[in-house]
């Protein structure tokens, strides 16, 4: 019976979150998975490879993981507040550009950590991460 209820109750707030977001939807549920892989690949540079440039060693850093978990939260808030924007506008493309552009953040990093791991990258993918990487960074010099 506690089962059911616990069940029950995460279900409800999954439920909640997920209607908050927009709804469960191919573009949510690819964010998440795109979200899982990467911290998991994130984890495997790190714990087997022991080679993430976040932490001054390589390996395993219980506040390199923590803070990684963090921007996902963010990201997930800012699919929220795009979400948001489009119930307050009346338009329906604002949270799924959001989330596009997260997934194709992610999915730089999963090839990033694949690179680290040693699996050979196609030199048009490294290109194109180094190209957004450097805009990146530019970005952040103007900006910042």
């Amino acid at each position: 019976m506690l089962k059911v209820k616990i069940c029950t109750v995460i279900g409800a707030v999954g439920g909640a979150i997920a209607t908050a977001m927009g709804g469960w939807n191919a573009a949510l549920q690819a964010l998440v998975i795109f979200m899982g892989i990467d911290y998991a690949t994130g984890l495997m540079v790190a714990g087997i490879f022991h080679a993430s440039p976040k932490t001054s060693g390589g390996g395993l850093e219980s506040q390199a993981g923590f803070k990684g978990l963090c921007r996902k939260f963010m990201m997930l808030l800012i699919v929220l507040a795009a979400n948001q924007i489009d119930v307050l506008v009346g338009v329906h493309y604002v949270r799924d550009a959001v989330i596009i552009a997260f997934c194709t953040n992610e999915l730089i990093s999963i090839l990033e950590n694949a690179g680290l791991m040693g699996l050979p990258i196609p030199k048009a993918m490294k290109n194109a991460i180094e190209i957004l990487k450097k805009k990146e960074q530019q970005e952040g010099v103007h900006n910042g």
